[in-house]
Order: structure tokens, then C-alpha cells, then sequence
């Protein structure tokens, strides 16, 4: 009876540690990879669609523009913490910190609930991502349609005649920009883990989102209101973005510029903690 000849084993298996130690991730970095890649799905996502998603609330942020201007006059002065600047001045950058919001917010509430709704909700929580990197991939594509809109709608402007939108604290522009995009996608990416069809985010939207953005002093100084209503402007968290955006294109604000900044980076912190604990958990995604 002739022997058969012996079986070769590859270095890889032989070394490879038992069952019972199996499912343990074998990315123990970053998988800048896998980040990357969730990170211009969502991006493309919304580009194939980009009259909708980038020009459409581009062209409706202007019309507001044009709308308040002619109606209550471009060169109408606002008083801003004793400074009088013309209205197209103060509501200009209003608009566009509300357009990158808006956008921010609508991108992170589509996300998650598109893939609940259709099932495909798997295709987010099966590749080998962190619940942190899901999260940044998530929150980067909604940040960057915010940018989108807002470059369009400031690039707009600057051909506006009487609107002055040059930034004279750029960074600033670029904080509360930054701060306000984030807030608003975490906000959105929480709606749409806890929302189980369109309707639970069209209310958010609706009687949350739209009535705190319209409400936040992008239309009109908080200091020509009563002061029981300018407390209630200031328990917004939105007055505090429009303001301190505000302040980086005309050098004032209805409140300190630190204590905005301050506040929102903490609100946005804790609110990142909160998404980051809901996904992790799966809550309403893996039932």
C-alpha cells in the first residue's frame, strides 16, 4: 500500500491562533481604507444628485436674501452691540451659516434611515469599521455638502450688489462654520438612528430644525427684542453659531464670541458622545 505524500501546510495557518480566539479584529489601527471609502460614498451620494442636494437650497438661501432685501431695504442699518451695519450686511452671513445647517442636517437624517427603510442597513454595519470611524465617515460627508452649499451661497454674494461678504476673522468663519456643520449632522445622524420612516425626520425637521434656524437672530439683532424673549434667543444653541459666524465676516456680535464658542464645541461634544454610544450599541439598527 504506497504512502500518499505529505500535505503542506502554509506558514499562515499554522500559525494561526485558535477558533476560539477567532472574531477578533484583525485592523487594531485606524482603517483609514475603510474610512475613506464610506467617506465618498456618502460624498458621491449626494453629487449624483447635486441639483437637489447643493444647488437647490443654494438658489432657495438666496432667495431669502432677495426676498428680506427688497422688502425691508438693503441699506437699512442694524445695530449690533452699538455698531449700525447695513441689513444686507448683518443677513447675509446669517443665510449662509443657515443654508450649510439646513444641508448638514438633512445629509446625516437621510443616511442611516434610507438603509433602515430599504434594508440595505447591513451594508453600513457589516464592513470591519470602529463605531468611531462609521461615525467620522458619516459626519464628514454631511460636513462637506454643508461647505458645499455655503461656498456656493457666499460665492453668489460676493457678485450681489450691496452685500459685503468678505471675512475680516476668517478663522473664525471657519470655526463656527466648521461647529455649526458638525452640530447640525450629529443632530441629523441622531434623528435618523432613532427614526423609523420619513415622516419622524419630517417633524424634526419641520418642528425642530426650521423653527430654532428661523428663530436664531438670522433675520433680526436679538438686542431689539424683549428681554424675556432675548433670554429664550439665548438658550438656542443656533443663536450662538449664527452669531459668532456673524462676527467673523463684520468684527460684531449679539453675544461674546468665546463663551459661543465655548458652548458649542461642548454641545457638539456631547452630543458626538451620544451618537457614538447609540451606535455602538446598535440601537434601532441591528433589531
Amino acid at each position: 500500500m504506497s504512502s500518499q505524500p505529505p500535505v503542506l501546510v502554509p506558514s499562515a495557518i499554522r500559525t494561526a491562533p485558535p477558533l476560539s480566539s477567532w472574531g477578533v479584529p484583525v485592523i487594531r489601527n485606524v482603517n483609514w481604507g475603510g474610512l475613506k471609502t464610506l467617506y465618498v460614498k456618502e460624498v458621491r451620494r449626494f453629487f449624483k444628485v447635486q441639483l437637489q442636494t447643493v444647488w437647490a437650497p443654494a438658489i432657495q438661501t438666496l432667495l431669502y436674501l432677495v426676498v428680506f432685501t427688497t422688502a425691508l431695504g438693503a441699506n437699512g442699518g442694524v445695530s449690533i452691540g452699538g455698531t449700525t451695519v447695513t441689513f444686507a450686511n448683518f443677513v447675509g452671513p446669517g443665510l449662509i451659516v443657515m443654508g450649510m445647517m439646513t444641508s448638514a442636517f438633512a445629509n446625516a437624517s437621510f443616511s442611516l434611515l434610507v438603509g433602515k427603510i430599504q434594508g440595505t442597513i447591513v451594508d453600513y454595519l457589516m464592513p470591519p469599521l470602529s463605531t468611531g470611524e462609521l461615525l467620522v465617515a458619516l459626519i464628514g460627508g454631511s460636513v462637506t455638502r454643508a461647505f458645499c452649499v455655503g461656498g456656493a451661497v457666499w460665492l453668489a454674494m460676493l457678485l450681489w450688489p450691496g452685500v459685503d461678504v468678505i471675512p475680516e476673522h476668517p478663522l473664525v468663519v471657519l470655526a463656527f462654520g466648521l461647529l455649526g456643520a458638525t452640530f447640525l449632522a450629529l443632530l441629523g445622524l441622531l434623528t435618523s438612528i432613532w427614526a423609523e420612516k420619513f415622516d419622524h425626520a419630517a417633524a424634526v425637521t419641520n418642528f425642530v430644525v426650521g423653527p430654532l434656524t428661523l428663530l436664531s437672530g438670522t433675520f433680526y439683532s436679538v438686542d431689539r427684542l424683549s428681554p424675556l424673549f432675548r433670554d429664550i434667543s439665548h438658550a438656542n444653541p443656533f443663536f450662538y453659531i449664527i452669531s459668532g459666524f456673524r462676527y467673523g465676516f463684520l468684527g460684531v456680535s449679539d453675544s461674546p464670541v468665546a463663551i459661543g464658542l465655548t458652548l458649542m464645541l461642548v454641545l457638539t461634544l456631547a452630543l458626538g458622545a451620544l451618537c457614538y454610544m447609540l451606535l455602538r450599541r446598535g440601537w434601532k439598527l441591528k433589531n
